[in-house]
């Protein structure tokens, strides 16, 4: 919900304490979101990189700017979601030779992230056109980008360039839209609270930032390489 933070709210809203904390909930989870964005890289000798690796950190940082358009729209309009579908798109592209055999059915995985996010950015196309698309289309590409984000959360688990804690903001990026978005409903519903629903999806959308820009970060932190092991004292001659 940094929707609300930067917008106006609907007039006759009462400023109650509890439409205030689900304000600032949101806000503390989107200051969280851009500090993981800014604090960069470890610092360190960066490691080389190859052309699709520095490809792939490009597009997702990208991709996490493209997120960030919730803290400054009231409401994703239509090129702002045909955007970051586009954008994605070309992360789901790049990060497969990045991946390399640690991403198992790469050609699968490939294909359902661009039926995925290709699909959404067509769906948005065809919907300003007017024409309408059956609601079971937009049910498989959600379908095919969520299988094609576990497919990739489990390869940067075996991946030792990728923290543990990045997989964990992924996978939390999955779970939360569902759990926040009903937990915001029953709020909503229940307490009378403003914006609730519109604030949790908002929060959620912040973990998916946290993913991407720590998934572009750590392919520079530096990597640590084991200790060499002590050499052993010399034994004392024998007399």
């Amino acid at each position: 919900m940094a929707v609300g933070a930067f917008t106006e709210a609907d007039e006759g809203v009462a400023a109650t304490w509890p439409n205030v904390l689900v304000v600032l909930l949101a806000g503390i989870a989107w200051a969280w979101a851009l500090w993981q964005s800014l604090r960069g890289p470890l610092a360190g000798p960066p490691p080389e990189m190859d052309r699709d690796t520095r490809r792939l950190r490009v597009a997702l940082y990208a991709a996490a700017i493209s997120w960030l358009l919730y803290l400054l729209l009231p409401s994703w309009p239509w090129w702002a979601e045909a955007l970051d579908a586009v954008v994605m798109c070309v992360v789901v592209l790049l990060f497969q030779p990045v991946l390399g055999r640690n991403l198992e059915h790469a050609g699968q995985a490939r294909v359902v992230g661009v039926l995925g996010y290709g699909g959404a950015a067509a769906i948005d196309a065809l919907d300003v056109l007017g024409w309408s698309v059956p609601e079971l289309f937009s049910l498989i590409c959600g379908l095919a980008a969520l299988i094609w984000t576990v497919l990739v959360l489990r390869a940067q688990r075996w991946d030792r360039r990728w923290q543990r804690a990045t997989v964990r903001y992924g996978i939390a990026a999955l779970v939360a839209p569902l759990v926040l978005g009903l937990v915001g409903s029953v709020l909503e519903s229940v307490g009378n609270l403003h914006g609730a629903a519109t604030a949790t999806a908002g929060a959620a959308g912040a973990l998916m930032v946290i993913w991407l820009v720590r998934s572009a970060h750590e392919l520079a932190d530096p990597h640590h390489q084991p200790a060499s092991p002590l050499p052993l004292p010399a034994r004392p001659p024998t007399p």
